[in-house]
């Protein structure tokens, strides 16, 4: 019988050769991995001068039980560990001297692995927390706002990136809007996105919904956003419908979302259009002491 062990590369071709299956066996689940992974992908064949990401896989008895990656802006991601586990990996990551600035996972797992990377002298806060919502039946919302959706074409580019900005500033997302600021929008994370307006009868858009595109079978819909003044007529269920449409017709077959578990409005929203609660996410951030003068 093989023991457990982490395995560790900066492959990332032959890290989805060993880990692939394990990761779409859970394409919900494994959402934000599958579609980070990939974009470290593209972006590490597209620059081969670029700072490598670190990915790792559990195995126990030949199989994949556990993946993690930490990106070269040092975001650590994990899927489902237990604390024996998250213990195991805090150490090995700090022998071998990488520093997260961050980690995200379900929400058990962050805390757990927070917890033991507390004992190399970081500290911890957490910064974010959401649910996470499978789609079950799409159901319309009734009634139907007036208007119709549309996919996005190249003459939108600037009604999207300013909306994509406005959200940013709505949830504090400040990298996202350093880089719009910076005119780096295929950097940010929405450069890849598919993106769906609802329109008035007149043609004028008034809320949107982003997806990406297809992997593993799974979409993530993300953003959503209706700007203030337009909000309560039903323009974000539907324009999510949408989304979710699209997904499906792209050949989607698990299409979920995040919603700030603070927002009662809009998890209502999304279980009345079919939406079921799958889990819950956490990311906790850390500091380091302060460096020695001189």
């Amino acid at each position: 019988m093989l023991p457990e062990d982490w395995h560790l590369t900066q492959d990332v071709d032959d890290f989805l050769a060993q880990a692939g299956d394990f990761l779409c066996s859970r394409t919900a689940i494994h959402n934000t991995p599958l579609t980070d992974i990939e974009k470290l992908r593209i972006h590490r064949a597209a620059d081969h001068d670029a700072e490598a990401a670190v990915f790792g896989r559990l195995e126990s008895q030949g199989e994949v039980r556990a993946i993690f990656y930490l990106t070269p802006r040092r975001r650590l991601v994990l899927t489902p560990l237990s604390v024996e586990h998250t213990n195991t990996l805090a150490a090995h990551l700090a022998d071998l001297g990488h520093s997260p600035a961050n980690v995200i996972a379900d929400h058990d797992t962050a805390s757990t692995f927070a917890e033991s990377w507390q004992h190399t002298g970081a500290a911890s806060v957490l910064f974010w927390r959401t649910h996470l919502y499978r789609l079950g039946t799409l159901t319309p919302p009734q009634p139907r706002p007036e208007g119709q959706g549309r996919l996005t074409d190249g003459k939108d580019r600037d009604q999207i990136v300013r909306w994509c900005r406005e959200f940013c500033i709505d949830v504090g997302e400040q990298h996202s809007i350093d880089l719009i600021d910076a005119g780096s929008w295929e950097d940010s994370r929405f450069g890849d996105r598919h993106f769906t307006f609802w329109e008035t009868p007149e043609g004028t858009p008034v809320s949107m919904a982003a997806s990406t595109s297809v992997v593993g079978g799974m979409v993530r819909v993300d953003p959503v956003y209706t700007p203030a003044h337009l909000r309560g007529r039903g323009y974000a269920g539907a324009v999510t419908v949408e989304a979710s449409r699209a997904a499906q017709a792209a050949g989607a077959t698990d299409v979920v979302l995040f919603t700030d578990p603070d927002n009662p409005t809009s998890n209502a929203l999304y279980q009345r259009i079919g939406y079921v609660h799958v889990a819950d996410f956490a990311g906790y951030k850390f500091s380091y002491g302060a460096p020695e003068a001189g």
